[in-house]
């Protein structure tokens, strides 16, 4: 999967913003932070619940994991690399849910 191709279905979403993160290419809702291209360009970080994250980590290591970093944000890293179009489309779609509907929680 291409970070053109997340771009793509992410901005088919309502009040998807494109802008940047720390310097790397992202999307907001509105004005919250919603994901964003890593530095090397072959990972994103997206908004998920920590029960969510904890199910997308078990069920595809492969694909999901943290750093030390994103421990106490909600939040993964996803190798683009390792996931197909529906399963990103789906996960933009949840993302989008939680991220949307969310003030503070996680």
């Amino acid at each position: 999967m291409s970070w053109n191709a997340v771009c793509r279905l992410a901005a088919a979403l309502p009040r998807a913003v494109e802008g940047t993160s720390y310097g790397t290419p992202a999307f907001h809702i509105g004005k919250k932070f919603w994901l964003r291209l890593k530095e090397e360009g072959e990972t994103i970080a997206i908004r998920v619940s920590f029960d969510e994250r904890d199910i997308l980590m078990r069920a595809k290591r492969e694909t999901f994991y943290i750093t030390d970093h994103y421990r106490n944000y909600p939040a993964v890293l996803v190798r683009l690399s390792a996931i197909k179009e529906g399963e990103m489309k789906d996960l933009l779609q949840r993302s989008w849910d939680f991220t949307a509907s969310s003030r503070k929680r996680r």
